[in-house]
């Protein structure tokens, strides 16, 4: 071999060498940053498999954070602590992912979620204690008195298994027991193989919850100014921004999560949804929470960044006013029930007369919307879905107990039975 095919031939292999290193840097960081030949084997294996079998979480995937920062599907399918495993394909994996998988990496984020009523509260409001360990039930208790520690729900019992597999345990599952231990699900709120925090932003993300004439918080929002500015410039928004430096260049309006979780401008993170509440809004008469002061400045520190104190004090009496004058009107509605039940004039048995359903209604639907919609700026929601329906409501609660009353005396009848509460015999959970 000549010296000019010898130099050829070390010129060609140099260059080969230099486009390689070229292409390589122009690689992701996610496919040059890898930690080893176990990071290849999961990743690619899997995809191998699942963009056959099931595309569009491979996708998901690959767009999220997780993969940006070279997380694997191993790193979150992997046994955690206490669960089971099972072996999938030549990969040892749990057989159900949960909370206690998130935790690994994102042990504050749960610790905080696991002091709300997204957590234990959530599922203790439809299927009460039979789901908890006594350690569960203890701690949930610690943080919310009366709401893990109680009866199954009266009105889902009586709706039936059906009603509650594919109805309130679809949203109500966000705080259900794990068999590992774990309470709930993060993916309920940032989905799965996304893992998105921009997902955990949307307003109709809480909304496929927080919805319909009990809860209507996403209607509400949708009416308010808030929900407006929303629909106009979600496209300015960076909603996909970094929870520890979000600004208000980032989220110049706010969603669900901007005021009752973000750490906006410094403020600080959190995933207990009930950190920034002072009143208990869902219940029939709504008095002031724990720790209600802390709670109330905590939320307006976050209003602070749009608007004027003043302003944001004038809101609060103003919705202050809203909740006293609905609290008397459910008080009334709660004396009519509870003297027909002294006087033995219900059955004990929930929901087999109208007049509790008519109950049920006023304080469960149309007082927690008059409520809802003054702290969230739903004018529409205080009036006509609220106070109108309130009083509507009352008065013919007032018609049904004396028509009660004129039956039981035309008829001479004796009690036909009491002791249930005043509420109507159905607890409902916030």
């Amino acid at each position: 071999m000549t010296f000019r095919n010898v130099f050829i031939a070390v010129v060609i292999a140099a260059a080969l060498i230099i486009g390689a290193f070229v292409v390589n840097q122009s690689r992701p960081a996610v496919q040059t940053a890898q930690p080893g030949a176990q990071f290849v084997k999961a990743t690619g294996k899997c995809a191998e498999c699942h963009l056959q079998e099931t595309g569009a979480i491979v996708h998901e995937y690959e767009l999220s954070k997780h993969a940006a920062v070279g997380v694997t599907c191993l790193d979150c399918h992997a046994p955690a602590q206490e669960q089971t495993s099972e072996d999938h394909r030549g990969f040892v994996i749990s057989k159900a992912v949960t909370a206690a998988n998130c935790r690994g990496c994102h042990a504050t984020e749960y610790e905080q979620y696991a002091r709300s009523r997204h957590a234990a509260p959530a599922w203790a409001a439809v299927a009460g204690t039979a789901d908890f360990t006594p350690e569960q039930i203890a701690q949930g208790e610690g943080f919310h008195a009366g709401a893990v520690n109680r009866e199954p729900n009266g009105l889902a019992r009586l709706e039936g298994s059906a009603a509650i597999t594919s109805g309130c345990a679809s949203c109500h599952s966000v705080g259900k027991p794990n068999a590992d231990g774990s309470i709930g699900s993060c993916t309920a709120c940032h989905s799965r193989h996304a893992a998105s925090v921009e997902i955990a932003r949307t307003p109709s993300t809480c909304g496929s919850c927080h919805m319909g004439p009990d809860h209507s918080q996403v209607e509400i929002y949708t009416e308010s100014k808030h929900g407006v500015m929303f629909a106009a410039q979600r496209s300015k928004l960076n909603l996909g921004a970094d929870p520890k430096t979000l600004s208000t260049r980032d989220m110049f309006v706010p969603t669900c999560a901007t005021c009752h979780m973000s750490g906006l401008d410094g403020q600080r993170v959190t995933h207990d949804t009930t950190e920034r509440l002072s009143y208990w809004l869902f219940a029939e008469v709504s008095d002031r929470r724990p720790g209600a002061g802390m709670a109330q400045e905590q939320m307006k520190e976050t209003c602070t960044k749009c608007h004027t104190r003043p302003d944001i004090d004038r809101f609060y009496t103003e919705a202050e006013a809203v909740l006293e004058k609905t609290n008397e009107r459910v008080k009334e509605a709660q004396a009519i029930m509870k003297s027909l039940r002294d006087d033995g004039l219900l059955t004990p048995e929930p929901f087999d007369e109208p007049i509790e359903s008519v109950y049920f209604d006023l304080w469960h639907y149309y007082g927690r919307t008059s409520k809802h919609g003054a702290f969230m700026g739903g004018a529409d929601f205080v009036q006509w879905h609220g106070n109108y329906e309130l009083v509507k409501q009352t008065a013919e609660l007032k018609d049904m107990a004396a028509e009660i009353r004129a039956r039981h005396a035309g008829a001479g009848a004796g009690s036909v039975g009491s002791g249930l509460d005043a509420g109507g015999g159905a607890p409902a959970g916030g």
